[in-house]
């Protein structure tokens, strides 16, 4: 059950991963899942966080002196709407985001954002594990192909499955926007 207790987070949906030095993804319409339950979140007027990687390195596409650090327009924050900035994989990790979930008393979190098996997977498992009931939303989410310790290739579509395949019911539980909508919509039938 969803309430006003909840915290849409959407995680690293950056120029960065526009590079083409990732290689193939699956999920080209993740941005625009996101942008769809960004939309229903400010009706609702719940809480919305955005993470935005910070790379120290003067060569990353993620530092700030680069284009690739600016979060991509179709989820760009608005307004009084947070903006935290991490530098590892996980939004809870030297950031203030635990606290700032707990000052507002949300005991439910959504993620959605890049990559699934990276920033999304470990920000998700800490957020389960630090006690949030966690919802991961499957189509707003995406993965790029990525190259085993065996040299065997894993497709984006085998990354990203397996990725929600470890964490659902473990750390959080797995939803389609579909899914989540109509969850929001039961809860609060005619808000939008």
């Amino acid at each position: 059950m969803l309430n006003g207790k909840c915290a849409l987070l959407i995680i690293d949906v950056q120029k960065a991963f526009e590079d083409k030095k990732w290689g193939e993804r699956n999920n080209p319409n993740a941005e625009e899942s996101i942008e769809q339950i960004l939309s229903v979140w400010r009706n609702l007027g719940w809480d919305i966080i955005h993470v935005q990687h910070k790379s120290n390195k003067v060569d990353s596409v993620f530092h700030p002196n680069h284009a690739g650090f600016q979060i991509k327009e179709i989820v760009k924050p608005i307004k009084d709407e947070v903006v935290i900035e991490k530098t590892v994989n996980s939004a809870f990790i030297g950031t203030d985001l635990e606290n700032l979930l707990k000052e507002k008393q949300i005991t439910q979190v959504v993620v959605t954002g890049l990559t699934t098996p990276h920033c999304v997977s470990t920000s998700t498992r800490m957020s389960g594990n630090l006690g949030f009931d966690t919802f991961l939303v499957s189509d707003a989410t995406a993965a790029f192909g990525l190259k085993g310790h065996d040299g065997r290739y894993y497709r984006p579509e085998e990354v990203h499955d397996v990725s929600l395949v470890a964490l659902n019911e473990e750390f959080a539980t797995i939803l389609t926007t579909n899914e989540l909508i109509a969850k929001l919509k039961m809860e609060k039938f005619g808000v939008f």
